[in-house]
């Protein structure tokens, strides 16, 4: 089958250590997946360019098939980029790489959820458009009864039989193919659900991150209780604060996009 979605190394998951790609140092890790992450943005582009030409003069089987494994396959690669996400959130840093690593963290936990929503937005106009296409293929295919009324005296006897026997056989094989293409629906809508899953689990990530913000805040509001202690830990706690802001911010942003992919996942 043509079209087949490209990979980044983590399409060959090991699944050793944890993580899909089997990578235990952090910044190897982190770095692989920010690869994949970019691997289901470029997946989404070559969507939204196929999803488009369903219903239209330009649809083909080949189109649908298109759509239908790229789809899937990019649904995989989230699923191990969501395992990665969670091996990398208790992998440890060295001392010197913490700050940056927290930092990357949360870039990558920002930029996935941003891909997963639109993977997901393309997902469901490609059931939607499927949908209708194959209602109308449906309602196409009663055509044959219809002829059926034809008058009789347009035919010879043994011409509309074997006409007749003709539609049907054609009949046949749409039926088949509008059962397929049914199944690849069902399959669709699978690959949101998980898709669904993922959101979830990223969002019991932002959580945990959320939780040791609340922690940094508290030891916050300690040091400027103990502002006596002198200048230096007072500029040091506005410092950890303003930080503990910006970071409460983005969790909201990325919450919110979180939510959104939740709330629209079900057709």
């Amino acid at each position: 089958m043509s079209g087949m979605a490209s990979y980044g190394r983590g399409n060959t998951a090991l699944y050793q250590g944890g993580s899909a790609s089997g990578i235990k140092d952090p910044t190897a890790l982190a770095a692989e997946i920010g690869r994949n992450i970019g691997e289901i943005s470029r997946n989404v582009i070559q969507l939204e360019k196929l999803v488009k030409q369903i219903g239209t003069p330009q649809d083909s089987e080949q189109v649908r098939d298109r759509v239908h494994k790229i789809t899937h396959d990019t649904n995989k690669l989230a699923q191990d980029i969501n395992k990665d996400m969670k091996t990398l959130a208790n992998l440890p840093a060295p001392e010197n790489q913490q700050r940056q690593m927290k930092l990357q963290k949360e870039r990558l936990t920002e930029e996935f959820s941003d891909a997963l929503n639109k993977f997901q937005t393309v997902q469901r106009s490609a059931a939607v458009k499927e949908k209708e296409s194959i209602s109308r293929a449906r309602a196409a295919s009663s055509g044959f009864s219809e002829f059926r009324d034809e008058p009789k005296e347009q035919f010879s006897e043994q011409g509309y039989s074997q006409t007749a026997q003709i539609m049907k056989m054609e009949n046949d094989v749409d039926l088949e193919s509008l059962r397929e293409r049914e199944s690849a629906i069902k399959q669709l809508e699978s690959d949101i659900m998980d898709v669904n899953q993922i959101f979830k689990d990223l969002g019991m990530l932002v959580h945990q991150q959320g939780e040791q913000l609340d922690s940094i805040e508290a030891n916050v509001e300690n040091a400027v209780v103990h502002v006596e202690k002198g200048g230096e830990e007072l500029k040091q706690a506005v410092n950890y604060q303003s930080k503990a802001r910006r970071k409460n911010c983005c969790t909201k942003k990325i919450m919110y996009r979180i939510e959104q992919g939740r709330n629209g996942a079900f057709l």
